[in-house]
């Protein structure tokens, strides 16, 4: 290649160079809970929901149909000589960052608040993406590197202050397990600094941990736009060209974004040299080399466009759902009882956006909460949407849709309440409305159209199951103290109204587990952009939270007995059949989560599990 060919195809959108029999290849794909933005696709719980489960096993059979998916689409894109944005083989998934604070918009694409938890889930993603054949199957890229989780709004020009602790115990930790455990393609840098050096052209954070103490052996990708914020927002550089030159230099090969097409200026003015050009196209050959692409006989290549929202992806996706659904609290309310009528009320109850998270694809078949519940019941079910999601100024010719709500309530044996969040409320900067401070949250109170909602319900005296559908923690004081039941649902996917009825009217036994940490208040917690972890999470927390992390019910009665400090003995007392996971905690000299496993206990069984 010449100079000119060999930085162009460091940029996201490679061209052709067709007397090379290369053709143009854009290396921009999502997959974060099934194949995204790419058409019809087997939707998946959003990240947060599959960490919910504590299922390791599950998540990389998931991630194994996403690949699949995601091959079958590429066999018939690449037909038309070339692949277009959302139409290659190199993922930017899975988001490994950390959900230190619940205020933050983008935490719902994680896998919660604790390292050790993120780092299993991602690996288990990984491996299922990327498979174990001759090639790859897919790419996968894991992000942001590094300490980044909010602001949104400040996040192009943000300085992230952090100890050398927080920084290798907490921001660091799943990347570093990720790649020994999973050895994963890609590395995508995150916009913004940290300790005053830009991500993306950290000597810090890529030359000396990622590729030194980590031994990292893939490519770096910027963040879209990253580059170019390093001279515009960082001020860490004059013009393009430096910033361009400062990144390479630095070990990112491959930009999304506009900033590269300035290393021709940066080489014409010494700031980088063609061997370095050289190296970095190397590392983006050898990854497209590895995916098969100029191969003859990779085995992939023979999927067939038909796993697309197959049966198999479609049972699949309900269990994930199935466990991903967390049980915060019952009196004994649930199951529900066969023919009783039910009232299911709430915006969230028929909003198929809930479903469906960010960075999703569109499933060609999808089932509402209230959808899942219709179809399950066996008494009447009566339904009304009581308010909006989130706006209560409501005019005197606009619909009044509170008294909807309350007479169905009355006629109810049981109200099923689903009120919550929805991911215009909370995800990426410019993204939709997304809430009121550009994707993050200020608080962590329902909207007040919901509250309003809430207290009119309440004051009719009847049994109350509420289910909350959010990316995070909602502040849920009230409703742990008042309803009946209180289930978490998180962006549950396509399968989610069919996993919740299987959960509400006892098809199942819920075994979700919280990955976050419900708290009362944002009050109760330091400044958003402080990075420091002190009172931040399980671990370091000083208050009471409403529902702690690892916190999940069940309708089995399983006992936990530790033998020893290694050795747990699960036994089953009841009489209904569910799926357990046991949490394993340290002191370093905070609590800390170790190790956990999970089963499936029989009525009366009893199971002994050994930690090594």
């Amino acid at each position: 290649m010449t100079l000119a060919e060999k930085m162009a195809q460091m940029k996201y959108d490679a061209p052709a160079i067709e007397r090379l029999g290369v053709p143009a290849y854009n290396w921009w794909n999502e997959c974060l809970h099934g194949v995204a933005r790419a058409g019809a696709a087997t939707v998946f719980p959003q990240a947060i929901g599959m960490a919910a489960s504590f299922d390791t096993e599950l998540t990389e059979r998931v991630a194994s149909a996403i690949s699949d998916e995601a091959r079958a689409k590429y066999n018939e894109y690449k037909k038309f000589g070339d692949t277009q944005i959302y139409q290659g083989l190199t993922f930017w998934s899975p988001n490994i960052n950390i959900f230190r604070d619940p205020r933050w918009g983008r935490g719902h694409e994680t896998y919660g608040e604790d390292p050790y938890l993120t780092g299993r889930m991602g690996a288990a993603f990984i491996n299922g993406l990327q498979g174990n054949g001759k090639y790859r199957k897919v790419d996968a890229t894991i992000k942001h590197f590094a300490v980044h989780s909010g602001p949104e709004s400040k996040r192009h020009g943000f300085n992230a202050v952090v100890s050398r602790k927080d920084l290798y115990e907490t921001y660091l930790r799943a990347f570093r397990y990720c790649i020994e455990h999973a050895d994963p393609s890609a590395v995508m840098g995150a916009y913004n600094r940290v300790n005053g050096e830009p991500c993306c052209a950290s000597p810090t954070l890529l030359g000396e941990i990622l590729y030194g103490e980590f031994g990292f052996q893939g490519y770096v990708v910027s963040d879209c736009g990253a580059i170019c914020d390093i001279n515009n927002h960082h001020h860490v550089t004059a013009n393009e060209a430096e910033s361009a030159a400062l990144a390479v230099n630095n070990g990112c090969q491959l930009n999304c974004g506009s900033a590269y097409k300035w290393l021709k200026t940066a080489v014409a003015c010494g700031m980088i040299s063609e061997e370095t050009i050289t190296r970095a196209v190397e590392r983006l050959f050898t990854a497209r080399f590895r995916l098969g692409m100029f191969a003859d006989d990779c085995e992939y290549d023979k999927i067939p466009y038909d796993v697309v929202e197959c049966a198999e992806h479609t049972a699949l996706n309900r269990k994930m759902a199935q466990e991903s659904i967390v049980l915060l609290k019952n009196n004994g309310i649930l199951p529900l009882k066969n023919g009783c009528s039910v009232a299911v009320i709430g915006p969230n109850a028929d909003d198929r956006s809930v479903l469906l998270g960010n960075y999703n694809g569109t499933p060609s078949r999808c089932t509402t909460l209230l959808n899942g519940i219709q179809e399950a019941s066996t008494g009447k079910v009566t339904y009304a949407r009581g308010c909006h999601i989130f706006d209560d100024t409501i005019h005197d010719w606009a619909e009044q849709p509170l008294r909807e709500a309350l007479i169905a309530a009355k006629r109810s044996d049981v109200v099923i309440l689903c009120m919550g969040l929805n991911p215009s409320m909370e995800g990426e900067e410019g993204d939709a409305y997304n809430g009121a401070a550009n994707g993050d949250r200020l608080d962590l109170c329902l909207p007040r159209s919901q509250q309003k909602l809430y207290a009119g319900i309440m004051r009719l005296g009847k049994p109350v199951v509420f289910v909350n559908v959010s990316g995070g923690c909602v502040g849920l004081k009230d409703q742990a103290e008042q309803c009946d039941a209180v289930l978490q649902c998180f962006y549950p996917g396509a399968e989610g109204g069919h996993a919740l009825a299987d959960i509400l009217f006892g098809k199942v036994s819920p075994s979700g587990r919280l990955p976050v940490t419900f708290y009362a208040s944002a009050e109760d917690l330091p400044p958003f952009e402080d990075y420091s972890m002190e009172n931040r999470t399980y671990k370091f927390f000083r208050g009471t939270p409403v529902y702690p992390f690892g916190h999940g019910l069940s309708y089995a009665d399983i006992t936990e007995d530790w033998l020893d400090a290694n050795t747990v003995e699960l036994t089953n007392t009841g009489t209904i059949a569910s799926r357990y996971t046991v949490l394993k905690y340290e002191w370093i000299p905070h609590k800390s989560l170790c190790g956990f496993r999970s089963v499936f206990l029989q009525p009366g069984q009893t199971i002994r599990l050994t930690f090594g």
